[in-house]
């Protein structure tokens, strides 16, 4: 005759089981658990309340004025200016098909079968006909100045010039810091620490006010460009640390390798060394492009205005007036994807490349 099997009480097993184990497994669980179900409860419950049960979507301004929840009526009514900003309307599918365009090349570079030189290329063309398309003057298109560029295209625009053209040169500001010649190895060393020891506002500051002044008389850049190149040096100069890390941690044994083999330097550093190096440094360089994306909001210290100046232009209207919450919670909603986006794809990136080492 066989035992009968002796069951758990019920009270261990299951969602109860667990429930004990994980919240309720002696008085400071227990207390802990208490104190943030009613953190939660005085918390969370209005603010769903807020944003979903008592809010607003579709109506105006002045129907949002007597409510008690959040007005989401806001981001309609203002969502072409808080993306587009102040270029002209009838043009806005300029702007439109530039981000496009932008966005399409980012996600053709997601491949990495499509890391050729023909690669190079296409962000080359890409980036032009972006710069076109928002400036015009040519092909029938109207001429549109820069002052008049503001929005999520000018936030794209500057990130991803400054992303293309600040790794490259952190690349080689690394290489040279790490160089043979002193002369070189100096002149990285202070151009390195120098633009490390400043916040980027100051940059951004001087190469609107101060730039200007060292200029032949009837000389000028345009804002953006300097806003662009400023934004470009700052984040280089991050990126050469990084990537010098990475070097760093190569073992010397790769370098005499690539030496017995016959390699000059700059073979060496292509097909051996870098590679390496740059799949080590691949989440602290998207940490720096990611802080590099966020930071365009400071070009508003020389007058650009980006996707949260714009924001900020649009709830100057006195019928918006209080609905900042529900409109700064938009545009964080952007940032947060784009970052997210980036963070994400570095993840993916890093396996990848771990696997494809490993077979």
């Amino acid at each position: 005759m066989q035992k009968e099997e002796i069951k758990r009480p019920i009270i261990e097993v299951g969602v109860i089981g667990w429930i004990k184990n994980n919240l309720f497994k002696g008085y400071l669980n227990s207390i802990l658990t208490i104190l943030i179900l009613v953190a939660a409860w005085k918390t969370i419950i209005p603010l769903i309340k807020w944003a979903f049960i008592d809010s607003y979507w579709f109506t105006s301004g002045a129907v949002c004025q007597g409510g008690s929840g959040a007005c989401w009526s806001v981001i309609p009514a203002n969502l072409r200016f808080v993306i587009f900003g102040f270029y002209p309307s009838e043009s806005h599918w300029r702007p439109g098909l530039a981000m496009v365009i932008l966005l399409g090349l980012v996600f053709y570079s997601q491949n990495r079968n499509h890391w050729k030189r023909r690669l190079l290329y296409f962000w080359i063309v890409g980036l032009v006909a972006s710069g076109v398309l928002m400036r015009g003057g040519i092909f029938g298109l109207q001429d549109v100045e820069s002052s008049k560029w503001s929005g999520l295209p000018l936030t794209l625009l500057l990130s991803f010039f400054g992303m293309v053209a600040a790794y490259p040169l952190g690349v080689l500001l690394a290489l040279g810091r790490r160089s043979k010649m002193p002369g070189i190895r100096s002149l990285c060393i202070v151009y390195i620490e120098l633009i490390r020891g400043v916040p980027l506002i100051s940059l951004l500051f001087m190469s609107s006010v101060m730039f200007p002044l060292f200029l032949p008389e009837g000389l000028t850049f345009d804002k953006i460009l300097r806003a662009q190149a400023a934004i470009i040096l700052f984040t280089g100069a991050y990126i050469a640390e990084v990537v010098r890390g990475g070097l760093q941690a190569i073992d010397r044994g790769q370098y005499e390798a690539a030496e017995s083999l016959g390699l000059n330097y700059y073979q060496k550093m292509r097909l051996i060394i870098l590679p390496q190096a740059l799949k080590i440094v691949i989440p602290p360089s998207v940490g720096i492009l990611i802080s590099a994306f966020k930071d365009t909001s400071l070009v508003v210290i020389i007058a650009l205005y980006d996707l949260l100046n714009t924001g900020k232009s649009a709830l100057s209207n006195p019928e918006w007036l209080g609905f900042s919450s529900e409109l700064y919670i938009f545009i964080a909603l952007i940032y947060f994807m784009f970052c997210y986006l980036m963070s994400n794809y570095s993840r993916r990136l890093e396996v990848e490349l771990e696997y494809s080492t490993d077979t």
